[in-house]
């Protein structure tokens, strides 16, 4: 495995640096740069996305002939992590969750047809997308294929759609979205993707869903469906294929959310260095203190770390293998490595780090939901553990 990077995308990781240290960065510091969930505010959002485009860095995982720029996985991975540099970053290049995860499976499995109809404006920056999957208790969270309560029964060529979804990111302001439900009993077939629009009735957002952090645009929202229609042109591969659906989304969503949480772990870091390398206490500066040192370096090593885990994954995934057991690897290593330099950060800035004159408590609110989002890490530590089981000595088997 050589993880050098081509020209081509070593070109582009250096445009997205620049462009985000010039353009994006600098607005971080003004509170009327955010919006009410704490994000960048739509008007500032589309002049920089306009710019993003102009500059080629636009949808960087999508195909060149849908207006994308082709990266492979790897060159995501390297391109993804400087622009995460900013909390406003990922979403200005349209690499933010879920249209980014939406956009990959929907370009992975989706008919020519479906993908101009569904796929194409997300693409273009005309329409934002939410992927409909958890439900409340007794409803399905972690066990999709099992709790699954949201049914869809065929009535000639369309399938009317009853249910309760909650916590579906990104619904308040989605037009299109993926919707997983119930066609049948069977454990492993039981599940069909579908695509609905916002204007279709039969459904409704019955509230936004107050969380502890900063959120991605349009929340995250509670939704019932009564009787929602849905053509059946509008299914996604086969019957019973739901969760084949959601798997090829999930494995490549859950590295690039390990992307976006590496180049947050990294500015964390850059926020307190930048501090600890000005601070004096007891007669020298807190980064010529031996346990200021050896805080800094763990971190750093745990970011390096998550790296390499992410590389490996993605370069399998280049490679035509799923990367489920390396994926997993990633996701609970990173989850836990950005909670890690974060709260060193803001351990190192001392009462300045807690307070709002840095981003570090801004970050620290929303990398707690890395340990949940795209499967909890324990639900990664029980694949991680069938893998071994089945797999033994050979779990550790080189390439």
């Amino acid at each position: 495995m050589d993880f050098t990077l081509k020209p081509e995308v070593e070109d582009f990781r250096k445009r997205i640096r620049n462009f985000v240290e010039t353009h994006v960065i600098p607005l971080e510091a003004n509170p009327s740069s955010y919006d009410k969930g704490e994000n960048i505010t739509e008007d500032l959002l589309q002049v920089l996305r306009s710019k993003a485009k102009k500059e080629g860095l636009w949808a960087l995982s999508m195909p060149h002939e849908r207006g994308g720029q082709g990266l492979n996985t790897v060159g995501m991975a390297s391109c993804y992590e400087e622009m995460a540099r900013s909390i406003f970053g990922p979403v200005i290049f349209n690499a933010a969750a879920p249209d980014d995860g939406n956009m990959f499976v929907l370009n992975k499995i989706g008919n020519e047809a479906q993908k101009e109809r569904w796929l194409q404006p997300i693409i273009d920056g005309k329409a934002r997308s939410s992927i409909v999957m958890t439900e409340p208790h007794p409803g399905a969270g972690s066990d999709p294929a099992g709790m699954m309560q949201t049914s869809a029964i065929k009535d000639g060529d369309s399938w009317v759609v009853k249910g309760h979804k909650w916590f579906i990111t990104g619904a308040e302001v989605a037009q299109h979205f993926i919707l997983l439900a119930r066609t049948s009993n069977d454990m492993r077939k039981g599940l069909t993707a579908f695509m609905f629009d916002r204007d279709q009735p039969g459904w409704e957002i019955t509230r936004r869903i107050p969380i502890m952090g900063p959120e991605e645009h349009g929340g995250h929202c509670e939704l019932k469906f009564h009787d929602l229609v849905i053509s059946d042109q509008d299914r996604l591969l086969e019957i019973g294929d739901g969760l084949k659906v959601v798997q090829i989304r999930l494995g490549t969503a859950r590295l690039t959310h390990c992307m976006r949480w590496l180049g947050m772990a990294k500015r964390a870091l850059e926020i307190a260095s930048e501090y600890i390398s000005e601070r004096h206490a007891f007669g020298q500066k807190l980064i010529e203190r031996e346990s200021v040192q050896m805080k800094l370096g763990h971190a750093a090593m745990a970011i390096h770390t998550g790296r390499l885990l992410v590389m490996n994954a993605a370069w399998k995934i280049d490679q035509g293998d799923f990367a489920r057991k390396e994926i997993s690897i990633a996701k609970v290593s990173v989850a836990n490595t950005l909670h890690l330099a974060i709260d060193t950060a803001i351990q190192l800035c001392g009462a300045r780090g807690y307070s709002k004159d840095t981003l570090l408590e801004w970050m620290y609110r929303y990398a707690r939901q890395a340990r949940l989002v795209d499967g909890a890490s324990e639900i990664h530590e029980m694949v991680l553990a069938r893998f071994f089981l089945n797999e033994g000595p050979d779990f550790w088997q080189w390439g």
